[in-house]
């Protein structure tokens, strides 16, 4: 009798199930293809442990999905205020219940399938103006081998469904460039992958990378934030006014699991994604890519997109390192050499005191002193701030701002670093000692009176 559940050993879930319809779709070439697309691009060069591959990510991110879908859709979890606003969701004996299950596990595996080699790390500044790994992902979900194994999958899944749950209002496209309308439980799924707060993307990537770097700054428990987990009505401004559109939310017991997430955000990226070193590969893979690609871009044509890999990209990397005539062999040979640029600053509080942009003034400086080509700088802030979401009580529903202290004083993320030449390292090291306070003092604006 042919096997009808396939289990794939991982070593974040223990198990994650697939019947045979689902593997047909983790077969299909797009998909497999992440087998050959690092998680975290040359993390690998500081964290040794760091190679893993966005093919098990996008397998734990299913099978999160469907723990956060089951418990939350629970004929006991669904509060009476929002459940005749999901009736899609609410009766789990409906075939249009089993569909979106379905919908939402495909969305969730498929939802990494545009990434660029190494992630990441080259993805902005090499594709084409208006082009995101979102909008390669939509076209490959919607490209004719996927959508044949898609209207094969009982009971016959809508391509546009995937997307939508798998990139979210305001990723998710038409096919002609226009957002798409989302219904109030599309949003909620949606919001179970891509979540700012909870979306399960953000919780196994944690769990993974810290794995396998070897940390524990991205350790939580997710077993009880995931059993918490409640759809409840959104506190309108930060209050406790409950006629806000539904969204996650967590019990009052769960809300110390959902700080330690948040927590584990801020340290992972502190500690981990933003380590210093690891930064400066990422702008040494962006120079090598920006030299050896035809016209400095990666192609936006699903062919090109689907043949390559890390493995191509790693293979031009080595023959550039040993042929200096070979377009990117600076970054080539720096990234094979371990022979990267050093870093001289980094932002402190006292100089943002003193100047909000003084990382950038810093930087403009140094290259005056020592050459363009002598430096590069590397600047991020991250874009949303305090997570708000609604946390069940006893009493009713409360806004998660009004309720802890932990949220309110998690720290914006944001880095400013200024890397140097090996070789002007030490030079651009005394002159900065020398010179910082002048560099950072904001200039006064002057006029002709």
């Amino acid at each position: 009798m042919a096997k009808r559940v396939h289990e794939i050993r991982d070593p974040i879930h223990v198990f994650v199930r697939l019947d045979s319809q689902e593997r047909d779709a983790l077969d299909c070439w797009p998909l497999q293809r992440l087998r050959h697309v690092h998680q975290l691009g040359l993390t690998y060069l500081i964290y040794p442990g760091a190679t893993h591959r966005r093919f098990e990510h996008s397998l734990g991110v299913m099978e999160l999905a469907s723990r956060v879908f089951d418990v939350v859709t629970r004929s006991d979890a669904l509060q009476d205020s929002v459940r005749d606003q999901l009736p899609e969701l609410a009766n789990r004996e409906d075939d249009v219940h089993r569909y979106w299950r379905r919908v939402l596990r495909m969305a969730a595996l498929c939802h990494d399938i545009g990434h660029l080699p190494f992630s990441h790390a080259a993805e902005e500044e090499l594709l084409p103006r208006g082009w995101d790994h979102e909008r390669i992902t939509a076209d490959l979900i919607r490209s004719n081998e996927m959508v044949s194994i898609w209207r094969n999958m009982g009971p016959g899944l809508e391509a546009d469904d995937i997307v939508k749950l798998a990139l979210g209002p305001g990723r998710a496209m038409g096919t002609d460039g226009s957002p798409m309308d989302f219904t109030c439980a599309e949003e909620i799924l949606a919001e179970i992958i891509v979540g700012h707060a909870f979306g399960v993307d953000r919780m196994d990537y944690l769990l993974r990378d810290s794995h396998h770097a070897g940390v524990a700054y991205g350790k939580f428990d997710h077993f009880r934030l995931i059993d918490t987990l409640r759809i409840l009505p959104a506190p309108l401004s930060g209050g406790d006014d409950e006629s806000g559109e539904p969204m996650l939310g967590v019990e009052e017991g769960g809300l110390l699991s959902a700080e330690a997430l948040l927590l584990a955000r801020y340290m992972m990226y502190s500690q981990v994604y933003f380590h210093p070193v690891r930064r400066i590969y990422d702008i040494h893979l962006r120079d090598f890519l920006g030299e050896w690609l035809e016209g400095g871009v990666f192609s936006t044509m699903a062919q090109d997109q689907l043949a390559m890999t890390d493995n191509e990209v790693l293979s031009a990397i080595r023959v550039a390192a040993g042929e200096p005539s070979t377009p990117g062999h600076d970054p080539a040979r720096r990234i094979c050499a371990h022979d990267h640029y050093r870093r001289v600053y980094s932002r402190r509080p006292s100089d943002l005191a003193k100047n909000p942009d003084a990382g950038s003034a810093v930087a403009h400086a140094v290259e005056h002193q020592f050459g363009a080509d002598a430096v590069r700088y590397d600047t991020y802030r991250q874009k949303q701030g305090l997570e708000d979401f609604p946390v069940l009580r006893d009493d009713g529903v409360a806004s998660s701002a009004s309720m802890s202290d932990v949220l309110q004083s998690i720290p914006v993320v944001a880095t400013d670093y200024v890397f140097v030449v090996p070789e002007q390292c030490e030079a651009a090291k005394r002159w900065l000692r020398s010179n910082v306070d002048d560099v950072i003092e904001p200039r006064e604006e002057t006029g002709d009176g």
